[in-house]
């Protein structure tokens, strides 16, 4: 089997040969000990040493080019902090909301994507824009003001939401309708949960966020692609609305959030969706041994494989993970 077939096997829940492994997608301050410890040079030969069989290809923010160099989202107050007064902080009629500034999908350039996407070789293409909504909509009223909105201006907060995913179906509909088959999975986040639970009810993002989250995802599978779904935290009980929106994978499985232990989720989702993760970042892989590290990937391939990618609990791997370790991950996963 090639790595693009077993992951899309893994991922549509039929036989694959052996279990998947990504590595992850490291801070750049991670690389430099990747490329000390294994003689290496370029963030590809490390992927390849390790038998890596995914790839996450995306170039969003640089794929925008508004003449006077604005984001897609303007928001001069975004880097004050998740709770800072956002451009909608005042807002409280749909009226305000439509004279932002919102994004124009005609600033898009796809030439540098899809030259990745053309030389990625034989690996698992994730791609599409990470349409983290959720997110989006959170910074432009500033995070603890979003939230109160959905109870005291709801219409706000949908008005707020429809403009921002339809500038994410309109940018993936146009990445799609260019790149075609050389995608195999839509790749996107919203980090619902915290280390504890959800940072807001279930009923509020039945109400104010999966809806959305359902479109996209229904996009993409109309265009033949999977859909994997990240989200830290601990989002166990959200999980059932996640496979009822039609995701195929859910990712990264925080290991050591409320609910998201590797026993729980086989015995209650395996199965019902693919999964791809659970390694734990927030100690294992820094302060265990290789021979902890393996056996752990062992340990969590028994409970979640057939259907299921070795990989970190966050993908965003920071310079503490030792090498040695990574390596024994992908071993691991590889025996």
């Amino acid at each position: 089997m090639t790595k693009r077939e077993r992951v899309r096997a893994i991922f549509g829940r039929r036989q694959a040969d052996r279990t998947g492994f990504w590595m992850g997608r490291p801070r750049a301050d991670s690389w430099p000990a990747y490329f000390s410890a294994f003689g290496l040079s370029t963030e590809e030969e490390v992927r390849q040493m390790l038998g890596d069989d995914y790839r996450w290809i995306i170039f969003q923010g640089t794929c925008y080019k508004h003449p006077e160099g604005k984001p897609i989202f303007v928001n001069p107050r975004q880097s004050e902090g998740l709770s800072a007064p956002g451009a909608l902080a005042d807002c409280d009629s749909v009226r305000q909301v439509e004279e932002l500034e919102w994004p124009d999908c005609s600033y898009l350039d796809f030439s540098e994507w899809l030259s990745a996407l053309r030389s990625a070789g034989d690996v698992y293409r994730a791609s599409g824009f990470w349409c983290q909504f959720f997110h989006d909509v959170a910074n432009l009223f500033g995070m603890e003001n979003y939230f109160v909105k959905m109870l005291t201006h709801p219409d706000v907060v949908h008005a707020a939401t429809r403009r921002v995913v339809d500038f994410y179906l309109e940018a993936n509909r146009r990445l799609y309708a260019l790149a075609g088959e050389m995608i195999d999975g839509f790749f996107f986040g919203n980090d619902f949960g915290t280390q504890r639970g959800l940072l807001v009810g279930p009923s509020l993002l039945r109400e104010f966020v999966f809806p959305y989250c359902r479109e996209l995802v229904e996009q993409a599978h109309r265009h033949g692609y999977q859909v994997i779904l990240h989200s830290c935290g601990a989002v166990r009980p959200i999980i059932p609305d996640i496979i009822a929106m039609g995701v195929d994978v859910i990712h990264p499985l925080q290991a050591r959030a409320a609910g998201m232990d590797a026993e729980s989720l086989a015995r209650d989702f395996g199965g019902a969706i693919s999964f791809m993760g659970g390694i734990d970042t927030q100690h294992l892989l820094v302060h265990g041994s290789p021979e902890e590290v393996r056996s752990e990937v062992h340990r969590v391939r028994r409970l979640l494989g057939p259907h299921y990618v070795v990989s970190p609990s966050h993908e965003a791997v920071l310079p503490n993970v030792p090498p040695g370790n990574i390596l024994a991950m992908a071993r691991a996963a590889a025996e």
